[in-house]
């Protein structure tokens, strides 16, 4: 029953679509478990980049079948959107091709209102939320009065479900956020339709990738954002609204805890977030502006779903040290290792300061409010002044890269099986 998951090591964006698009090669299906389309995925082909945000990033292979999983929140008309814009692209999809879990949950246009109205309402203690709906779509989950995928099938009784859920998300609007009333029969009609597109797709996914398991199928299990974005043990309350870790997988494609053949931690070179909360090695000025980039290119530090800035620091080992024992990665795949060259010397942090206190690991229970208090140790490893984009064997690499990736998998305790060196889909290298 080979099962291999794919977990991004830090708060996201550390370039999952791209292993993903790596493991899909030797896959059935590739399953996406949690989260919504506040994530996204960039896979380079040749000139062509594909920017993904809700269908799982292997549907780009045409021996897959993309799974959307029961720990997912959907929002139809993006859905859509992406499903248009892949076919334009030539990826054939169909429902034998993509199937969509009838106990995910839906994100409508009022979930998206409610979330930008309770994110402002916040003032500066604001999470930053992509404004997406995500949030507001766990939260009618949790509390049992969501919308499921599979009431898009009965078409008289989804919209009188999705009418009420208007009228009740227009009352918050109104009486705790002071905002306009929803417009609900200018935003239904184009919904609607949006939801009616997917009936085909929707089907129970559970016995489906069980059964692909039984008959020794390799099941790719995709990850959204970050292990240091999962409500429980994320930095919380800076966190997303689903299980982003390995964990997660089991529940949100509705199968038992299955022999795992690899857990694949992604992690970059260095140290980006999207969003507020604790950053303990965050740069500003010139050094975050090497690390960003211009934003010229689909490798610069700018979020896939909202063109946001993205935050950049130093690669923190004691945060990814965590984010191992929090998923047991049993390989680290490391991106943007191009992105250091020039670099005289690069520091990395080793422990935290805290309170008078030098420590290596931190258990802080995805409490940002202790991350807050911790200061970087580092310590500085030689730079190097080669450009690595046209090196494809471990041994290409200057002798300071391969010295630095190698402190990396010490300190940690993980083999670093892949590095990637540039964007392209096929610029990187492995070992064993």
């Amino acid at each position: 029953m080979p099962l291999q998951i794919v977990i991004g090591a830090q708060w996201g964006d550390e370039g999952k679509g791209r292993v993903v698009d790596l493991l899909s090669e030797r896959s059935e299906l590739v399953a996406r478990y949690n989260g919504g389309d506040n994530a996204g995925h960039t896979v380079t082909v040749g000139e062509h980049i594909y920017k993904l945000h809700v269908i799982p990033s292997g549907i780009i292979h045409p021996r897959t079948v993309g799974v959307m999983g029961s720990g997912m929140v959907i929002n139809p008309q993006t859905l859509v959107e992406e499903m248009s814009m892949l076919r334009a692209a030539g990826v054939t999809l169909t429902p034998e091709r993509l199937w969509i879990s009838d106990a995910a949950q839906l994100i409508t246009p009022a979930h998206r209102l409610l979330d930008r109205a309770q994110d402002a309402a916040l003032g500066k203690g604001k999470i930053g939320t992509t404004g997406r709906g995500i949030g507001p779509a766990y939260v009618d989950k949790a509390s049992r009065r969501g919308l499921r995928a599979g009431e898009i099938l009965d078409e008289a009784a989804f919209s009188e479900r999705v009418r009420a859920h208007f009228a009740e998300v227009s009352r918050l609007l109104v009486e705790l956020y002071h905002q306009p009333a929803l417009d609900a029969d200018q935003l239904l009609p184009e919904y609607l339709a949006a939801a009616a597109e997917l009936r085909p797709y929707i089907r129970r996914i559970g016995p489906l990738v069980q059964a692909a398991l039984a008959q020794g199928q390799t099941v790719l299990a995709e990850g959204a954002q970050g292990t240091l974005l999962d409500v429980e043990q994320g930095t919380y309350p800076f966190v997303t609204s689903s299980c982003t870790t390995s964990t997660g997988v089991f529940s949100g494609l509705g199968v038992g805890v299955q022999t795992v053949e690899r857990v694949v931690g992604v992690t970059k070179a260095f140290q980006t977030r999207v969003g507020s909360g604790p950053f303990p090695t965050e740069l500003a000025g010139e050094a975050a502006d090497f690390l960003r980039g211009s934003g010229a290119n689909p490798w610069d530090e700018y979020g896939t779903t909202t063109g946001r800035p993205r935050r950049v620091g130093w690669r923190d080992l004691v945060l990814l040290r965590y984010a191992h024992e929090a998923n047991a990665f049993t390989e680290l795949f490391l991106t943007k290792l191009d992105v250091l060259s020039g670099l005289k010397e690069i520091p990395v942090c080793v422990a935290y300061e805290r309170n008078g206190k030098q420590l290596a690991t931190l258990d802080f229970s995805g409490d940002a409010r202790l991350l807050e208090q911790c200061h970087p140790v580092y310590q500085s490893l030689p730079g190097w002044d080669a450009d690595l984009r046209a090196c494809r064997t471990w041994n290409d690499l200057p002798v300071a890269a391969r010295a630095y990736v190698e402190f990396i998998e010490k300190t940690i305790g993980v083999p670093v099986r892949t590095i990637s060196v540039s964007p392209e889909r096929l610029a990187m290298i492995q070992r064993g």
